[in-house]
Parts: structure tokens; sequence; C-alpha cells
């Protein structure tokens, strides 16, 4: 969704099809995609990795609803609304605990193993 919102940014004669032409909605939808991209393949790919290793099924889904909770807050707020600090701020909150929390199982379980 947050590609399509980019992507829709960019149709009309008077948008760009490059960049953000000094938009500031178009700026924001940038962002809100491109933050995804930075934050929820790693993510997943530690929480793929815990449950690999034999992590309990309630620890694998509680990081995963911290992130899905925390992205469609932040990918909301970003992409959807002008100004929107609480989705912004917790979005982003939970977003990163997940990855906190997962990287910290993560060495933990690779230093027990």
């Amino acid at each position: 969704m947050l590609s399509v919102r980019v992507i829709l940014g960019r149709v009309g004669p008077d948008n760009p099809s490059l960049g953000d032409g000094g938009q500031l909605s178009l700026q924001r939808r940038i962002r809100a995609h491109a933050n995804f991209a930075e934050y929820v393949p790693l993510t997943l790919l530690l929480i793929a990795l815990l449950e690999y290793t034999g992590n309990p099924p309630w620890i694998i889904h509680g990081l995963a609803v911290l992130l899905l909770i925390g992205r469609v807050l932040h990918g909301y707020a970003m992409a959807f609304t002008a100004n929107h600090p609480f989705g912004r701020s917790v979005g982003i909150g939970l977003s990163l605990l997940s990855l906190l929390l997962a990287s910290g199982l993560a060495i933990f379980r690779a230093l027990i193993s």
C-alpha cells in the first residue's frame, strides 16, 4: 500500500516522475515507504531465525504483532495524514522494540548454543 501511495503521488502532469518535486505530501509518502524498507526486512529475518532455532510460538507471534502494529501506525501516520505524532512516535517505538527484542533474543540464543 505504501508503494501504491507513492505511485499515485507521481501520477498527473504536475507531479514529478522522479524525486519529490518539493511536494511535502509526496515527501511523506516516499519516506513512509523507505522507512518500511529500512526496518522490516531485518526484523522479519531475525524473527524467522528465532523461529528456526526453536523459540516458542508466543515469542515469535509477539514480536510479529509488535512489528505489525508499529508499521501500520507509522505507515498510516506518515503516508495518510499531514500530522499524526502519536501514530508516528508509537509506530516507530513498537517497530524498534520488536527489532531490539529480536536482536537481543538472537544474540542470547547464539550465546547459549
